[in-house]
């Protein structure tokens, strides 16, 4: 079983964890509607995928 010689120094952990951070999501405009989207995916508004109409939206009353 491994077991570490020495402690790590909070120091060197939180080095290691200096890249654990999460990256905020990339986002564009829908080009029928005009609302933020995830690249490559259905708009959650409109239900539009590549200049066509791929889902139905159900309107919230």
């Amino acid at each position: 079983m491994a077991v570490p010689k020495k402690k790590v120094s909070k120091s060197k952990r939180n080095m290691r964890r200096a890249h654990h951070a999460l990256d905020a999501s990339n986002l564009v405009e829908c080009a029928n509607c005009g609302e933020h989207m995830r690249p490559h995916h259905v708009c959650q508004s409109c239900g539009s995928y590549n200049g066509r109409e791929v889902a139905a939206v159900e309107e919230l009353a």
